[in-house]
């Protein structure tokens, strides 16, 4: 049997807050531990920096910092296995965040690719690609709902 495997994730969202305050959200430890990562964070959001993602159920996932342009792009290498650097080849995917000014808010884009270079059977790209989604567009409706609430 043969699995379909999606090559990349893209999701997007109207947060209605402005980009300075949506920047903070998605780039510091106290807001990421809010909507994506609820036993511990650690980043250096500049590039060359290091992430440390936790979940209790998970363990810890690593990543590395490529780009980061306060209040427009944020794109780092997130390691595919846990307490495994992302560096080498097939073992890790690229996320990118890019924000852009909308109306009076911020529309903020998702992108995971290059699921399909993960070095794991297909059924585990498959798995990965199915689960990502689904973590991704829960972690965006709840970044956004932080952001919403911070905003006077």
């Amino acid at each position: 049997m043969t699995v379909t495997v999606a090559d990349r994730i893209e999701r997007e969202i109207y947060v209605r807050a402005p980009l300075d305050r949506v920047w903070r959200v998605l780039t510091t430890p106290e807001h990421i531990r809010s909507w994506y990562a609820p036993a511990g964070c650690e980043i250096d959001p500049h590039p060359g920096g290091t992430l440390r993602f936790r979940w209790d159920e998970h363990g810890e996932f690593h990543g590395k910092v490529e780009k980061a342009v306060p209040d427009t792009l944020f794109r780092f290498r997130l390691a595919h296995e846990p307490d495994h650097a992302p560096s080498a080849p097939g073992h890790a995917t690229l996320v990118e965040f890019s924000l852009s000014w909308e109306g009076e808010g911020t529309r903020l884009r998702l992108t995971e690719s290059g699921i399909r270079d993960l070095a794991v059977p297909d059924d585990a790209k498959a798995k990965h690609a199915e689960c990502a989604t689904l973590a991704w567009t829960s972690a965006l409706e709840e970044l956004a709902a932080i952001a919403a609430a911070s905003h006077n």
